[in-house]
């Protein structure tokens, strides 16, 4: 069976989920999508994903926990992850480039389609 590209998405909001999945379905790459952090860890342990967008204000284990979680687990560490938030603090950014993220982007200041461009372009190879 050949390997799928999989993305997990960490987001709570419904639009946000419902257009990620859209959007990267259309770009061929699989998605699953989870609402908080206890979610995202059980999911990134069992299915492994090539890449994780990951929101940071949810419910739960806020997306601040699971990053540092993520990172501090020897099967998941080296996962890229792409922090997608409306928090635009620079101690907020430093906070979470330090725990790990490759990237950190506003969604008010990014397209949706410019985001799925990135992660076809740079962490999904075909």
């Amino acid at each position: 069976m050949a390997e799928v590209p999989y993305v997990l998405v960490v987001e709570d909001d419904p639009f946000y989920s419902k257009i990620y999945k859209t959007k990267l379905a259309k770009e061929k790459i699989e998605s699953q999508i989870v609402g908080n952090g206890n979610e995202a860890m059980k999911a990134a342990q069992i299915l492994r994903p090539k890449l994780i967008l990951l929101d940071l204000i949810m419910p739960g284990k806020d997306g601040f926990e699971t990053l540092a979680e993520l990172k501090a687990d020897p099967n998941l560490k080296n996962v890229p992850v792409i922090v997608l938030s409306n928090l635009s603090q620079e101690e907020d950014i430093k906070r979470i480039m330090d725990l790990g993220a490759v990237e950190y982007l506003v969604k008010a200041n990014v397209p949706i389609q410019d985001v799925i461009d990135r992660v076809k372009q740079n962490y999904i190879t075909s």
